[in-house]
């Protein structure tokens, strides 16, 4: 049995139009997507710097990036992943 990707967060570049209203609706339309939260970065003349998180039961990554391209971004980096059962948040270490 394969794992299911649970969470996603990645750096992206988008253009200005689409708003990140329009990303996080379509986005979350996705099958297996919970919720998306996008942040704004960094603004340019004619792209934004865009953090987008995604939870969901299972997220294929496959498709988000399709649908990102299709709109015009692009993904610099996947900044996180949470696969498996459940979703767990980082451990503090001594290195925090």
């Amino acid at each position: 049995m394969i794992g299911k990707v649970r969470r996603l967060v990645l750096d992206t570049l988008k253009p200005l139009d689409p708003s990140i209203i329009d990303i996080a609706t379509q986005l979350s339309a996705l099958n297996g997507i919970s919720a998306v939260n996008i942040s704004i970065v960094e603004i340019d003349r004619k792209v934004e710097n865009a953090k987008i998180t995604i939870e969901g039961e299972d997220i294929d990554y496959e498709t988000v990036a399709k649908l990102l391209t299709d709109l015009g971004g692009s993904i610099h980096s996947i900044d996180e992943v949470v696969a498996g059962k459940m979703i767990i948040d980082d451990a503090e270490t001594l290195q925090d």
